[in-house]
């Protein structure tokens, strides 16, 4: 496995591969756990070449202290990875990728990033934006992995190729759960044992929206949910939605065929936690 900090050097690298080969490219910001190595591990399968990258990015963060306090794993990180069979994995500093202008883009994401995270995190998903574009014009891969835990992330990723005609194929992987169902993430390191033991009640209620969402009213769930989230006094509810999966837009109304998911986000402690889940009716 190869491990990169330059740009010029990773391009260069990338330059003496065979025109014929396919690259696979996994973003992520290290601190790493079971939900990106499945990314790594389909990239593996569908790509002569898999690249990751290990970069907090500083501009996605709308608080100081969360960007601060992200958790790092790097040495841990490069063994899995390893182990995963990857190939590449390029680990710049922040100068490397923003020079002295650490600063995210503007981008015109059509109103995806509006609602719930965007509504919540005030430039984050400019930030998001930035770093993927400049990410991908380093690396040049053919396909993209993005997991659907950060389901409006991905569907902001797709919304950029589109508009700006780059040529790589996202490729959307499942949700990677632990055991009795929360959702992995790196943030769930920083959860104290009480919080951790709390913090499943989200996916066991998103589980329990999705029955009703077959035989109730989105009015009646969302008042259901409201009052479900008051049992779990340790857990701080910041929004619940039921919104379109292509547009992001809230549904009131149920239709035959509709393509539906329940998001939410939600704070425990000092840790904010976020997931979603496909609704069928």
């Amino acid at each position: 496995m190869l491990v990169f900090s330059k740009n010029e050097q990773l391009k260069s690298y990338l330059k003496s591969i065979p025109k014929s080969s396919t690259t696979g490219f996994v973003p992520t910001m290290g601190s790493l756990h079971e939900g990106h190595i499945s990314l790594v591990k389909k990239a593996i399968t569908e790509n002569d070449i898999v690249v990751t990258s290990i970069f907090v990015n500083p501009t996605q963060f709308d608080k100081k202290s969360d960007l601060e306090n992200y958790p790092k794993s790097l040495d841990a990180d490069l063994e899995k990875l390893k182990e995963a069979g990857c190939n590449v994995v390029f680990k710049p500093c922040v100068e490397e990728i923003y020079n002295n202008d650490v600063t995210a883009a503007f981008f015109d994401f059509e109103g995806l990033d509006l609602p719930m995270e965007g509504k919540h995190r005030k430039g984050h998903f400019n930030g998001v934006g930035t770093i993927v574009k400049k990410l991908f014009e380093i690396i040049t891969p053919n396909k993209a992995y993005f997991g659907k835990k950060d389901f409006q992330q991905l569907l902001i990723v797709k919304k950029m190729v589109e508009m700006l005609e780059i040529p790589i194929e996202i490729i959307a992987c499942p949700i990677i759960r632990t055991h009795d169902g929360l959702a992995m993430s790196s943030r769930n390191e920083l959860l104290l044992e009480d919080e951790r033991n709390a913090a499943p009640f989200i996916y066991k209620t998103l589980k329990e929206t999705q029955e009703q969402f077959k035989t109730t009213s989105i009015t009646d769930i969302k008042k259901w949910f409201l009052q479900e989230f008051k049992q779990e006094p340790k857990l701080k509810l910041e929004y619940f939605e039921i919104a379109d999966a292509t547009t992001l837009q809230p549904i009131m109304e149920k239709t035959p065929g509709m393509q539906a998911r329940a998001f939410v986000a939600a704070n425990i402690g000092k840790v904010r936690l976020i997931d979603n889940i496909e609704l069928t009716y």
